[in-house]
């Protein structure tokens, strides 16, 4: 498999070339366009996962696409605008719902259940699990970066938490007191310790839509 992420970092996205044989799973509504001769399959992978992928706020279904008889190309993108990151994984990571974007098809789905240190974040009390080897395709709101963790504290607000390696340990808290939460702009945040690696995204996609919210028209009373 081979791929290549263009129109980074606002408008991305990501060209996949799949031998003969090989394919991809993507969440639905990612395939912007495909050769002809790939074929496409749609499946729960099991009432267990398909509940565990709602429950953590994705779709029921992925899709899997095929390259039949010969190479074939799909190109993919996430719904919103922003960036795709691409990871060659090698065993397991974290990403928070609405990140996962695509994988290779030995790549296990999974949701992992956070307690109650997870119980106020936006995306509810589920993160996902995705273990396996091979490229894995995370997307974001605006930009993404990477920021290594080594016996440290890393605070980030919830908001823009896309995926962190195993490795790290979270809590979630309110930012500061009730005063700064209601009157200084922010919401929660996660501390993070331990080592490893932290997927962040430039953008909040809370934060937008506060913002836009004073112009959008209000409803009649």
């Amino acid at each position: 498999m081979k791929y290549d992420i263009i129109h980074k970092p606002s408008f991305s996205l990501v060209e996949v070339e799949l031998e003969a044989g090989e394919s991809i799973k993507a969440e639905p509504g990612a395939m912007v366009s495909m050769s002809e001769n790939i074929q496409v399959e749609t499946s729960s992978g099991g009432v267990f996962k398909a509940l565990g992928r709602v429950l953590g706020g994705e779709n029921l279904f992925l899709n899997t696409f095929h390259a039949m008889d010969r190479k074939g190309k799909i190109e993919l993108a996430p719904a919103y605008t922003g960036d795709i990151e691409a990871i060659e994984l090698e065993g397991t990571i974290y990403a928070q719902s609405g990140s996962y974007l695509a994988s290779a098809t030995d790549i296990e789905i999974e949701t992992k259940f956070g307690g109650f240190k997870t119980f106020f974040a936006r995306e509810g009390l589920f993160l996902l699990r995705l273990t396996g080897y091979g490229p894995l395709f995370l997307s974001s709101f605006g930009g993404i970066y990477k920021r290594r963790i080594e016996n440290e504290r890393f605070i980030i607000d919830t908001g823009h938490v896309v995926a962190f390696t195993d490795g790290l340990d979270f809590k979630v808290r309110k930012f500061s007191g009730i005063k700064s939460t209601i009157f200084g702009g922010e919401g929660l945040i996660a501390e993070f310790t331990g080592n490893g690696t932290v997927y962040v995204q430039t953008r909040s996609v809370d934060s937008f839509v506060n913002w836009l919210r004073p112009y959008l028209p209000q409803g009649s009373k």
